[in-house]
C-alpha cells in the first residue's frame, strides 16, 4: 500500500482507501511511519564500508616489494607510493633499517639484551626437540625391527 502511496505514479490515501477498502487515516499512518524509517536508514550508496579490523599484515615479500619500488623516489613520487600502499614513512624507515641490517651481516650482539635473551631460549627448544626427535626416531626403529 505505502509503494502506491510513493513515487511518480502515487495514488492519494483518499484515492486508494476507497479502492482497497482501508481507512484513510489507517494508509496516511503507515505512510508517515514508512518515510521516518527512510529518513533513518540511508540509501545503500551512502552506506560507508566497514573500517578495516586493524593494521596490514605485511608478508616479507610485500616489504621488499615496496622497499625495491621507493628506490630513488623522493618527495610527492614518495608520498603517492605510501599512500598507494597505505604506509606511514615510519614503518618504511623501519623497513629500510632492517633490511639493511639483516644485509650487513649483523652479529646477535647487534641486537636488544631482550632479543638475544629470546633467541637463546629458542635456540635452546630447539635442541631439546631435536634430542628428542632423535630419540623417538631411535625407539620407532626398535620396534619397526621387532616387528
Amino acid at each position: 500500500m505505502v509503494k502506491r502511496m510513493v513515487g511518480p505514479a502515487a495514488v492519494s490515501a483518499a484515492a486508494l482507501a476507497r479502492q482497497v477498502g482501508v481507512s484513510q487515516p489507517t494508509l496516511s499512518q503507515w505512510l508517515r511511519e514508512a518515510n521516518k524509517l527512510a529518513a533513518m536508514t540511508p540509501p545503500p550508496e551512502e552506506k560507508k564500508p566497514a573500517p578495516p579490523t586493524g593494521p596490514k599484515k605485511w608478508t616479507p615479500e610485500e616489504k621488499l616489494r615496496v622497499l625495491v619500488a621507493v628506490q630513488g623516489l623522493t618527495g610527492e613520487e614518495l608520498g603517492a607510493l605510501l599512500r598507494r600502499e597505505g604506509l606511514h614513512e615510519g614503518q618504511l624507515t623501519e623497513w629500510q633499517q632492517a633490511a639493511a641490517g639483516a644485509l650487513s651481516g649483523a652479529s646477535t650482539q647487534a641486537l636488544p639484551a631482550k632479543e638475544r635473551r629470546r633467541l637463546a631460549v629458542a635456540e635452546k627448544r630447539v635442541k631439546e626437540l631435536e634430542r628428542e626427535l632423535r630419540r623417538k626416531e631411535k625407539a620407532l626403529a626398535e620396534t619397526a625391527a621387532l616387528l
